[in-house]
This record gives structure tokens, sequence and C-alpha cells, in this order.
């Protein structure tokens, strides 16, 4: 395979001249990414010079034997010193020469830096339309070749992408089977493989009734198409939060009528996944209750990077998928053993381009050479070229073709290029001369067998994220058997409304007790609070000024301990804590999960801020050898004076960081939330925080914050609000006599998202609606105003439009509610 990549295209060997290791190669994969979608010339220029000048192509050339990979690093090179020279006339008015250069320049490289893109993508790419794919297929099929046309396109974030991209599903099966005289078993003729997510604009597990009524028909009817055409229909594998809800519409499928006596019906199922040998037992058992026989196509895995990363920001208590490549080698090994040892349900289809991978399976496999392997076009031609010829294997093998348009393309092109470029891909590693082969195909569980510890030490588990302080529990919420019984106990918890109180020291009695309802149905009566008197904020700041020294005496060892203890009653009381955010706060399932874990984040950083810099004095260096030290020490006493839309997070924030360092707190909630800050208290107090460092003042703002702004023993305030009430408090702060308080204020903002025309819509469409939307448009980072270039803006809006038309807005307890 060595000797042949350079006569088969000489993509493999692109890959490795240009890896995700070197900077033209990150280059050359966001250029990939945005150049053939931009419609102005004025944006293209600007990203062609942005990313193609200053690099040091000269390096790459002569480097690699391959025609194509020198021809390319040619192109690169000659554009890289065009736009560094335009960049020069720029700086130099004087060149005159330059800037002539750089005018008639301009339009040749945009041009060949396009035409390169467009090379760049045919090689994975089969055909811009079915039709195109199909002529281009037919040499190959002469070769014994067989094909799974797949067409191109990401996640629909509107209804109307989702029709689209469903015809062109549609339409592609009855090109297929007409191009065919599909007169031989069903494995041995063309196929295809569809996405469901482009299928709908909210395929996901919290709207699965949605999915069920509206994606499921849509799925079906092109399975029976596919069905009457005589072909296998795929369902291609997607992130990991979208696998039960697919084995879901699989399931369904699998049992409906009008497929029966159909053998085409196919799922992907990807091997780095912890959860693919269940998967596989499931099908199998699937597979026998319907009297059917599926094919599965067994992947390594399309989107490990980001699941890593989505894992660690979630607080996961694991990670869904294996760390070490390694480890996947050896889950697809087992899970290829298992299709073949089940072969009476399962027609196996392994794709792969690891030429170890494709050995082992031979081996597995026996004399019984039912099965097929797949491949990716325009990657590993060397390897199946040996696999399918009669001097080799003679093994059928299945060619994965993507189709479409440029500009559907991208996503995918640069999924192709993150796997191949990688270091750890076996199609860059063949292409390494310098790689012993010997190492290439080292059996992974030899490789396994040596390792110390399976899980990779460099990849952090969510739980030490930020270690040496602990991350915050979260949990999957788009998992059934997670989320059931967390329901159950928020609804057990909701039938017991809160009777709150201020908490302060002493026996003084509060104001009269006021109900508080649920901000979505005023008739729900969540709790009561007897709100603070003034005998009772006056009663809670003198106490907290006498116990200030002894609260700073403690230390920050001392402090540290009783807000971790804190952070771990805040986790272990999430279900009770879920219910009042949702009812008093009026937030969604995941907001509230949001909240609670910024809460807990909060409390382990400040205990830890509070160890680092609190515990032991510190040393000052000098010129003249005395010995000069300082310790750190609480002010006194804070107001802390939280808003309503974090209700737990900024409320435990403010008082964290004051306690941490040293100071009592008067906690003063917003009136809108006064029992989720009851409770944080409670906790607190619970925790080992001594009632008289830190009181709970719930009421009217203006009575209660103006009587503490207006005390003599007041030592420093915090607030999160609005501008206008942080200028209020600076000008009463101000008007006091003596000391100068120190007044720590996060006010609101007016934030922009800009959106140029090298942006992908569903990316900017997705954030956007996420940044405006989520928490009800109340964060105080929310998105408030959109700047799109014109260029971009019909398809941006139309887009925005569209997947802001599919939110559901409802009551916050449902898990389908996008927005309370």
């Amino acid at each position: 395979v060595r000797k042949g990549r350079k006569q088969k295209g000489g993509v493999d060997e692109f890959m490795q001249q240009y890896s995700l290791s070197s900077q033209e190669g990150v280059v050359l994969m966001c250029l990939a990414e945005a150049l053939l979608r931009i419609p102005d010339d004025h944006t293209a220029d600007k990203l062609i010079a942005d990313k193609i000048g200053g690099r040091d192509w000269d390096k790459h050339m002569g480097a690699s034997g391959s025609p194509f990979v020198n021809a390319s690093t040619w192109g690169l090179m000659l554009t890289g010193r065009f736009v560094d020279l335009g960049s020069d006339a720029v700086a130099n008015p004087a060149g005159y020469f330059s800037r002539i250069v750089k005018r008639s320049g301009e339009p040749v490289v945009r041009q060949a830096m396009r035409h390169a893109m467009k090379i760049m993508g045919k090689q994975f790419v089969l055909g811009r339309t079915i039709g195109e794919a199909l002529d281009v297929s037919k040499p190959l099929k002469n070769e014994g070749y067989r094909f799974s046309y797949d067409m191109l396109g990401e996640a629909a974030r509107t209804m109307k992408d989702a029709d689209r991209y469903w015809q062109s599903y549609a339409d592609a099966i009855k090109a297929i089977a007409a191009s065919d005289k599909m007169d031989r078993p069903i494995h041995e003729l063309p196929s295809i493989s569809v996405k469901l997510s482009a299928l709908h604009p909210r395929y996901e597990a919290r709207h699965e009734a949605r999915v069920m009524d509206e994606l499921y028909p849509k799925i079906l009817k092109l399975c029976e198409q596919a069905k009457a055409g005589g072909m296998a229909l795929t369902i291609d594998a997607e992130e990991v939060d979208r696998l039960e809800i697919s084995l879901k519409l699989f399931g369904r499928l699998a049992h409906a009528d009008s497929l029966k006596g159909w053998n085409g019906l196919g799922l992907a199922v990807q091997a780095y996944s912890r959860r693919a040998m269940p998967a596989l037992e499931w099908l199998a058992k699937l597979a026998r209750d319907t009297g059917r026989r599926f094919p599965v196509r067994l992947v390594k895995g399309a989107y490990w990077d980001t699941e890593i990363k989505l894992a660690q920001i979630a607080g996961y208590e694991d990670f869904p998928l294996f760390t070490r490549k390694v480890s996947t080698d050896v889950s697809y090994l087992a899970c290829a053993r298992y299709l073949l040892g089940n072969r009476d349900v399962f027609y196996p289809q392994f794709a792969t381009h690891n030429a170890h991978t494709v050995a082992a399976v031979s081996v597995m496999a026996g004399n019984d050479r039912e099965f097929e392997f797949q491949r990716l076009h325009g990657m590993g031609q060397a390897l199946y070229d040996a696999v399918t010829s009669k001097d080799g294997l003679a093994q059928p093998c299945r060619i994965y073709a993507p189709v479409g348009s440029h500009e559907d393309l991208l996503a995918y092109l640069v999924r192709r290029l993150l796997e191949n470029g990688a270091n750890t891909s076996f199609v860059n590693r063949l292409a390494d001369d310098e790689a012993p082969i010997e190492e290439i195909v080292e059996d992974p569980v030899a490789v396994v067998r040596q390792i110390d510890s399976l899980p990779h030490p460099r990849i952090v588990p969510p739980p030490k994220l930020f270690a040496p302080r602990e991350n915050s529990n979260g949990v999957p919420l788009w998992d059934d058997a997670t989320r059931a019984p967390l329901m159950q106990q928020i609804e057990d918890a909701l039938k017991q409304p809160v009777n709150a109180t201020a908490l302060v020291p002493g026996k003084i009695e509060g104001e009269r007790p006021r109900d508080i309802t649920s901000p979505h149905d005023r008739s729900v009566k969540v709790g009561t609070i007897s709100e603070a008197s003034d005998a009772q904020v006056d009663a809670a700041i003198r106490a907290a000024h006498k116990v200030r020294e002894a609260w700073d005496a403690l230390g920050g060892a001392g402090r540290a301990a009783c807000l971790e203890r804190a952070a771990d009653l805040y986790e272990a009381n999430a279900a009770r804590l879920f219910a009042l955010l949702i009812r008093e706060a009026g937030k969604s399932l995941d907001n509230a999960q949001a909240d609670l874990r910024e809460a807990v984040d909060f409390l382990r950083y400040y205990a830890a801020e509070a160890r680092d810099k609190f515990t032991s004095p510190r040393d000052m260096p000098g010129p003249t050898g005395e010995l000069n030290q300082f310790t750190l020490h609480g002010r006194g006493t804070f107001a802390c004076i939280a808003p309503w839309n974090f209700p737990l997070a900024i409320f435990t924030g403010q008082a964290a960081a004051a306690l941490a360092a040293g100071n009592t707190v008067l906690a003063k909630p917003a009136e809108q939330t006064p029992l989720i800050a009851y409770e944080a208290v409670r906790l607190m107090h619970q925790a080992g925080v001594p009632a008289e460092a830190l009181s709970l003042l719930p009421g009217d703002g203006a009575r209660i914050g103006g009587q503490l702004l207006k005390h003599p023993l007041l030592g420093g305030v915090a607030f999160t609000g609005s501008t206008q009430t942080a200028h209020i408090i600076n000008r009463m702060l101000a008007a006091r006599d003596g000391a100068i308080l120190p007044l720590i204020a996060e006010t609101g903002g007016m934030n922009a998202m800009i959106v140029d025309s090298s942006a992908l819509p569903e990316q900017a469409v997705r954030d956007l609606i996420l940044s405006a939307f989520d928490s009800a448009g109340h964060r105080c980072s929310a998105a408030r105003i959109l700047f799109v270039q014109e260029e971009a803006a019909k398809r941006t809006i139309d887009m925005l439009t569209g997947a802001a038309a599919e939110l559901k807005v409802g009551d916050p307890l449902q898990f389908s509610t996008d927005v309370g």
C-alpha cells in the first residue's frame, strides 16, 4: 500500500505533508472550511491574505514524491508570495509596482485558491448531483466496488432545510434504483446512507415526541422507497446524546409492517463509544424479535474531539467514549468478532482504512466470506485495490460516496481533514516513510496489555478538569435512565412548599409572610417568605460586626473547609434546588442544572483561593536584608445584593467570595427569588458557616438596601444587577461620612454578535439561538444585537427566523420546553 499510494491520486500523501501538526496544515483546513461559501470577493481576499501570507510553504516544496502534492505546494507558495508582496505595498505607499501586482493579482489568486479548494473537495465528494455521482462511479463499479451514496448536508436548523434534505434523499433513491438492474442480492447492490439530524431541526432527546410524530413518518417513507427500489438504507451514526433516540427510531422502523421482508434496514455503530457492544447486543435481540437481518456498518467514530470536550464541560462522571486510539481499535475488533459471530442476524460491513484492522477481520471471518469492507471516497484506495483484487483477499468493498455541492461539502471535508490529518491516523502514519511498518501494524490488544493506565493520562477526566479543585457534577439529561428518577425527585420536592423566613441571629419578629408564586403560573404557590424587619436588619449587622474578627481568624483553610462542605451539600440536595429554580425562577431543567453547577463551582473556586491566599504570611523581597511580610484579611461586613436571573449561582458566588476572604456577609436576595436564597443559606449554615457570619435579609430592595448602605458598621458592597441601581448604590456610598467603602458591581451589557460572510450560518444561528433565548434571554451575556454582513444577511436571517420558530415556549418543568 505504501508503495502504491503515490499512483492513487496522492491524497494520502497530501494529508501527510499537510498534517494538523503543521501550521500550514491548519491554515489549509481553515481555508477549506470557509472559502467556497464566501459570496463576496472582498471577504475572500481578506481570508486568503490572512491565512496564506507569512507561512513557510517553501519547506514543503519537493518534500514529497507526489506530483499532486508538489503542484499544490507550488500554487500555495506562489499565492503566499503574491499576498506578502501586496502586504508590503500597503505598508509602503512608494511601492507603486507592488500595488499594481496586488491589484491585478487578487482576482487571479482568488480564483486559483477557490479552484484549489474545489480540487481538494473533489477528492472526497463523488459528484455535485446524484446523476454526476452515478456517472463517476461506473468505472469503479466495473472494478468490483459497491457504493453507498450520502447526500451531503449538516444538521438542519429549520423545517425548510429539513424538507429540502428529505427531497434530495428521495430523488437519490429514485435515481439509484433506475441506474442499476437491481437483480442481484440486496447487499451486492448500491445503497443510500441517511443522516437523521438533516431530516428534522429538533432531532434531540428533548423533543422525542416531535421526532416520533414528525421525523418517523419521513424516514419510514424513505425506507419504503428504498425497499421498493430493491436497495438498502443505512442510518448514519451521530453524537452520543442522540444514540438512544436513534435506536428508538430504528426499533420502531424494524417493527413497521410496511417494511416486512426487507433486509436492507441498516445502522452505523461507532466503536469509540463505550456503548458500542451493548448497542450491538440490543440490535441482535431486535433482529431476532422481528425476524430480520440488519446490515451494520462498524466505524471507528467521527466526533471524538468534540465529545471529549463536551463531557468535560458538562461535568460527567466519566467519558462516554474511549480516550485512547488503541482502545478504540480493540473495541472495533471486539465488535467485529461479535458481528461475525452473529451473521444470522447481521450482514457485517467494516468501514476502516487501517490495514491491520482489515487483516484481523479477514482472519476472524475464516472461510465464511459473507461480509464486506467499506472505505470513504478519496481515501484508502491503494489499500482496497489490494483487498478487492483477485490476487489479494478478493473481498467486496463498498465506497461511502458523499454527493453534494461545494457549499454542502465544507463541514464534511473538515471532518475528513481532522481524522486523516491527525498524527494517530493510520492513513497519516502510513504516508510517513520514516514510520516503521512494524509499529503501524502493531496488534492493539498487545499494546493495551502493556499500558499501565487505560484512561489516557493527558486527557483530564471531567471531575478533575479544574484540579486540584473538583469540578461540579453534571448529569446527562438526555439519558432516560438518568433523567426519569431525577424528574420524580423534583416532582416530590414540589409537593413540599417552602416556608421560609429571614435568617438572622436572635428572636426578633420579621415582616408579615407573603406568598411566592410561579412566574409561569401565578396560581401555583411555591412557598411563603417572612421578610426581614428593620429590627432584624439592624440585629444582623451588629451580630456580623461582632463576629467578623473571629471568622477572619479562622484562617483560609478553615473557611475553605466550610465552603467545600457547602458545595457537597448543594449537590446532595440537587433535586430540591432544581425544583425551586424551575418553579420560583422559571428556569428550564438544563438551566437549573447550569445554575446549580455554577454555584458549586463558585464555592469550590473561592475555597481554593482562600487556601492559597489566606493561609500563611507571604515574604516580600527587599534590597537591604530586612524581613518584610504581608498577610490578607477580611475588611469587615459585606452587603451582598443579588439578582433574580441567577438566583442560586450569583447569590452564592457573592457570598462565597466575601466569606472566603474573611468577611461576614449580609445576603440580600432578589425580591422575586427569596426561597432559593433561603435554601442556599440554610445549607451554608449546615456546612459550618456561623449564623452570625451569614444572614439572609429578604424583602423590599429600597427599604433593606437603604438601611444597609447607610449603616455605620458596613464594610463594603457586592452588587449584581442593573446599571441604574448600581449608580444609586454608588451615590449612597459616596454620601457617607467616614471611610470610603469598596463597591464591587457587575451590571448589564449590550452584547453583540458579528457575522460576516465567512461564517458557517448553521453554527452562527445555533449560537445566536442559544445566547439570545436560552435562560429565557435573561443571561447578562445574552446576545442582544446581531450585525450581519449584507452578502450573508438573507441566508442567515432566514435560517435564524426558521430556527427560532422551532423553539418550544412553555412550562419549564417539561423537559421538552426550550424557553420557559
